[in-house]
């Protein structure tokens, strides 16, 4: 089966889709796999927060929290208001967020184990 313009067979079209799916995935993950953001994202589970509570509850500099803040804005999990004189922010997509994180703790603990029976293999 050829593509729309008959050039190239329909697989390679599907195949260039699903790099890109991946390359926008690891993109994703990349933001997550960030301790700081991580945390930042764990403390708006519990609702919106000023730039300066984040900063307080994670012992980090308030301009590195910002860096932060921005760069899940642009991957669109949080997104930023305000209120009054103060901007806050606060998680978007939760659920989503709660069952990707269960699922990476999960994947983490399944491959602990792994590493146990094979001590070259696992996470690190």
């Amino acid at each position: 089966m050829q593509n729309s313009h008959g050039l190239l067979p329909s697989h390679v079209d599907d195949d260039t889709a699903a790099v890109a799916q991946a390359r926008d995935l690891a993109r994703l993950l990349a933001v997550l796999a960030d301790p700081s953001r991580l945390g930042i994202l764990t403390h708006l589970r519990s609702g919106e927060h000023q730039v300066g509570e984040l900063a307080t509850h994670l012992g980090l500099a308030q301009s590195t929290v910002s860096q932060h803040l921005e760069v899940l804005r642009r991957t669109g999990l949080v997104s930023t208001h305000s209120h009054g004189r103060a901007r806050v922010s606060r998680l978007e997509h939760e659920p989503f967020l709660t069952a990707l994180l269960a699922a990476a703790q999960d994947l983490q603990q399944a491959a602990s184990t792994t590493t146990t029976n094979h001590p070259e293999g696992g996470l690190r």
